[in-house]
């Protein structure tokens, strides 16, 4: 029998198309996995069981009366709080609205279309500002590898819920390395695709040329499928990005011989890599080496993203803080984090997506030597939790530049970047280390994975019962 805590998106999918599995009964497990694993972990912040139920059922009876199914047909999937799901509150991991989205995002359209059922929001820090998630309303969510130590974040409840088997997959946002931060995290494959990749809609840009949604799932095949479904445009979107060959036509093919360089130093002055990432990204290297790649050592010369980041993170809480309805009843972080922002106004972002530009063309200058840039993709050890116990914005904010040191320049530079599992490191954690592939070419980051996954195999799912 097919263990479903580990099926991923395409095999559940197959399991339902081929009659193996009905849609309700896959549900039914997730809900089952949810109540007995969410206990402990707090990654789901509302669980849509009779809504999951109803959408299982009416899955499977289009199915009985002959109608194609979807790619993603049956598959229970989780959604990050920031994104809207019709019949929720859209939280931003606060209690700053009370009135639930009339409607879902495009990208939520898209995964039901594709036949997906949505079994509820997972947790964040309130409006994602920083990578552990912990919050005053909906408390700490833990790793499923180590319950004191931290998931990551900020998409960090979708990165527990996936990690430990109660669903396959999961939708999370970056706009610093919330979705690749995670995923070293918790053992995931987590990609940031290329800036405008995806849509924002309804909003017409995520922290404006920061941030971008996506999957977390433990296979990279999982994370094209859904790609595939989520990617592409809506009239009003800030950013698109150029190419629309499947990414799952990536996946297994022969990526050729690659030129790979290889760095770990980070782009952060002062944050050193714990040793266990360097060790990984060597011990990378030497695995593409003999896959038959032409790997070398490369100083990336990065230049410094402050200028075009700081004003983006800031502006872009203020304006999420701005949609709420109860602004008195966002967190005192936040309040705090919206008034040293207050400088940024419109022409300093305006100015700040010019340096962006800047910071782009010379973070893209490594390219005319490599064709994908490994790195950490995180420098420090995922951390006990509690990192947001009682500080302040600036502390919050020292504290995170170990988890976005190598992480958020492509955010600002827009290039597609992935978190790839490297196994279980001795202290019992997840390692991972990160490919940063050319503007625009996500294919060759898919393809590289898939090897490298194939190569060296990751844990699929965390224990149940974690000593």
């Amino acid at each position: 029998m097919t263990d479903l805590a580990a099926a991923g998106v395409a095999e559940t999918a197959r399991l339902i198309r081929e009659g193996e599995m009905t849609s309700r009964g896959v549900v039914d497990a997730a809900l089952a996995r949810i109540d007995a694993r969410d206990r402990d972990l707090n990654a789901f912040s509302r669980v849509l069981a009779g809504e999951a139920i109803a959408e299982a059922e009416a899955r499977d009876a289009a199915l009985a009366a002959g109608e194609p199914p979807g790619p993603l047909h049956g598959v229970p999937i989780a959604v990050k709080e920031e994104i809207d799901v019709a019949g929720t509150v859209t939280t931003f991991g606060g209690e700053g609205n009370s009135t639930p989205a009339t409607a879902d995002a495009e990208i939520v359209t898209r995964l039901r279309h594709a036949g997906a059922v949505i079994v509820g929001k997972t947790t964040m820090p309130e409006f994602g500002a920083f990578p552990f998630t912990e919050s005053v309303s909906r408390g700490v969510t833990r790793n499923p590898w180590d319950r004191d130590h931290t998931p990551g974040g900020s998409s960090g409840g979708t990165a527990a819920a996936v990690a430990s088997g109660m669903v396959p997959a999961g939708l999370g946002g970056d706009g610093g390395g919330s979705i690749r931060i995670p995923g070293a995290s918790c053992g995931l494959f987590g990609l940031k695709p290329q800036r405008g990749r995806v849509t924002t809609a309804p909003h017409p840009h995520l922290w404006w040329a920061l941030g971008t949604a996506g999957p977390l799932t433990r296979t990279v095949r999982d994370s094209a499928v859904v790609y595939d479904v989520i990617r592409g445009n809506v009239e009003g979107d800030l950013y698109t990005a150029g190419g629309d060959d499947p990414f799952v036509d990536a996946v297994g093919r022969d990526p050729g011989r690659l030129r790979v360089g290889w760095s770990i130093k980070p782009v952060t002055v002062g944050v050193a890599p714990d040793p266990a990432h360097v060790r990984a990204v060597e011990d990378t290297a030497r695995l593409l080496t003999d896959l038959g790649h032409d790997v070398r050592q490369v100083d990336p010369h990065y230049p410094d993203p402050t200028a075009a980041f700081v004003p983006q993170f800031f502006a872009g809480i203020r304006s999420e803080a701005d949609l709420v309805e109860h602004r008195e009843r966002l967190e005192r972080r936040t309040r705090q984090t919206c008034r040293l922002g207050g400088w940024v106004t419109p022409k300093v972002v305006e100015w700040a997506l010019g340096q962006t530009e800047k910071v782009s063309t010379k973070a893209n200058r490594v390219f005319h030597d490599v064709d994908v840039l490994l790195t950490p993709a995180i420098a420090h050890r995922p951390p006990p939790v509690g990192r947001l116990d009682g500080v302040g914005t600036i502390q919050a904010s020292l504290r995170a530049m170990p988890s976005i040191a190598y992480a958020a320049i492509w955010n600002v530079a827009g290039n597609p970047a992935a978190s790839v599992p490297c196994g279980i490191a001795p202290d019992g954690l997840p390692l991972a280390v990160q490919l940063v592939g050319r503007t625009d070419d996500e294919a060759t980051l898919f393809a590289l994975s898939a090897q490298i996954e194939s190569a060296r195999p990751w844990p699929l799912v965390a224990p149940t019962d974690p000593a």
